[in-house]
């Protein structure tokens, strides 16, 4: 990808750098050529339908205001031109999506995408049958791959805002790093305070929306933060866990 960064960089620096060029030499041409008129001016001028300041006197109303005369202009052709178009346009938005009904409005083109979302997200799941983790059973593992993945959920679901990104804890919630826990510091426990949370401290039940592998793997995580010492980590709390 960096190659191809690199050369649509290069096409688009050349491409300004020609254009430039061909300015400039448009610009020199017309400065030795005083009497040739642009196109580019002769163009403003049609689209801007601009009345030569020596033809002002046939738009003059022949009202002067402190020495302001005031001129008949009309609007722009171009200007008239996009007020059509939006009037067109607005008929046929009409026609199309109130009348006809041939395309979707903005809330029935929402609500199908939530309901392909859905049916896509419930196919993906029935291909994936869903691991059932006995915490009862559970050991822990600092198997790195389980480790990362562990890291990954915990930063991705903002874990970090109430026990720090460190695991240090603030507070909010208590220091993962020591060896102190307010509700059990096995495998067992950890593992049953994330899945199940603590309503009453504010921690939610992380279960109902992580997989249960997802659970351990961020359980196995916090395991493995013991003994980090984190800087300005927050005082411990609750009892001495020894295995």
């Amino acid at each position: 990808m960096i190659t191809i960064y690199f050369i649509l960089a290069f096409l688009v620096v050349t491409i300004l750098l020609v254009i430039g060029a061909l300015v400039t030499v448009v610009k020199v041409f017309y400065v030795l050529n005083p009497s040739k008129t642009s196109w580019w001016t002769r163009m403003w001028d049609q689209i801007n339908a601009s009345v030569p300041v020596a033809a002002e006197h046939d738009i003059d109303t022949g009202h002067e205001y402190d020495g302001i005369r005031e001129l008949d202009n009309h609007l722009p052709p171009w200007w008239k031109g996009l007020f059509y178009a939006t009037i067109v346009w607005g008929v046929i938005y009409l026609i199309v999506y109130h009348v006809t009904d041939s395309l979707p409005l903005s809330e029935e083109e929402y609500t199908t995408e939530l309901t392909r979302a859905e049916e896509q997200a419930r196919i993906v799941l029935a291909s994936r049958p869903a691991v059932v983790i006995d915490e009862n059973t559970l050991q822990y593992t600092a198997e790195p791959d389980l480790l990362t993945k562990g890291k990954a959920v915990f930063a991705s679901n903002n874990c970090g805002s109430c026990h720090r990104n460190d695991g240090g804890g603030n507070s909010i919630g208590p220091n993962l790093t020591d060896e102190h826990w307010i509700h059990g510091g096995s495998v067992k426990d950890v593992f049953s305070t994330i899945n199940k949370g603590v309503v009453e401290k504010g921690m939610p039940a992380w279960g109902k929306v992580m997989s249960q592998e997802d659970v351990r793997n961020v359980a196995f995580y916090i395991m493995s933060l013991k003994g980090s010492n984190p800087a300005d980590a927050k005082a411990p709390q609750g009892e001495l866990y020894k295995p």
